[in-house]
């Protein structure tokens, strides 16, 4: 694992391809600190999906769970001994916990969706919404939207992938627009978007699409010519710092057995960010 000497006696980690940038170390650490978790160290390590398998299995006692990044969350869920109901759902998992029978994987990407909906709308329903982007980022915010009763679901995207989105919505309408669609009518006609691609794959087109309450995934770089075009247009925006602090938490709780100490966490991404110049 690391050569690191250290005197943690639990250990968690976020693994990944490149990880040196992540910020899941700053959310954990500072809650290990908050709960008086002493002995509780959270760390990066490089991990490609196909490293994954003999990494995980070759981690001592002490690491009690793995945040996983892409590549590889599909190899993760693989990789369990047993799977979350909503992580077999999703197809994916970014998280892994020891237990006293193996490996159980699950996805929380799906609760920082759900929060960050919660932030965006509060308890307004949601009876339709655009989803940008078809692709595993994507699957986490559908599974959300599916959880909170979307009736309608437009889905911007290159290809038709209604066979893997429709399992996750609930019987919600479907539909798939490409790029050369009516993209303002499209985004005025519809409560939330929510896009899940980089930030330079709407740029082209965002002032057409800022036209609806948004939650984009990214938060560097912060922010996005989307962000921007639907807060001109005077709609409420919620970024990937919230979804990342959001689903820490249950990662948390699972790993250590304590309740997250969510306000102590959130407070700490956003120091450090504010300390970033970002």
């Amino acid at each position: 694992m690391s050569s690191v000497t250290s005197s943690a006696t639990n250990r968690a980690a976020v693994l990944g391809s490149p990880v040196k940038h992540s910020l899941s170390p700053v959310l954990h650490n500072a809650g290990y600190e908050a709960a008086g978790l002493g002995g509780w160290e959270y760390t990066r390590i490089e991990c490609t999906a196909e490293q994954l398998p003999q990494l995980v299995a070759g981690a001592d006692e002490s690491y009690r769970g793995f945040s996983v990044t892409m590549p590889a969350k599909f190899a993760a869920l693989q990789f369990a001994d047993e799977v979350t109901e909503r992580a077999s759902a999703i197809g994916a998992a970014n998280t892994l916990v020891r237990t006293p029978r193996g490996w159980r994987a699950d996805n929380t990407d799906c609760l920082g969706i759900a929060h960050a909906l919660d932030e965006l709308l509060g308890e307004r329903p949601v009876g339709s919404a655009l989803v940008i982007g078809a692709g595993g980022t994507a699957r986490p915010a559908l599974w959300a939207l599916g959880e909170r009763g979307v009736e309608k679901l437009s889905v911007l995207n290159r290809s038709d992938r209604s066979a893997e989105v429709l399992p996750l919505v609930r019987g919600a309408e479907v539909n798939f627009f490409g790029f050369d669609a009516d993209l303002a009518r499209l985004a005025m006609g519809v409560d939330v978007i929510i896009s899940t691609v980089p930030a330079h794959a709407v740029e082209g087109v965002a002032d057409e699409l800022g036209h609806a309450p948004l939650v984009d995934v990214i938060y560097e770089p912060w922010p996005t010519p989307l962000a921007t075009a639907a807060a001109a247009n005077g709609h409420r925006v919620v970024g990937g710092l919230v979804m990342l602090a959001a689903q820490s938490y249950s990662q948390f709780e699972q790993f250590t057995g304590v309740g997250a100490p969510r306000e102590q966490m959130s407070a700490a991404l956003r120091r450090h960010v504010l300390a970033r110049g970002e």
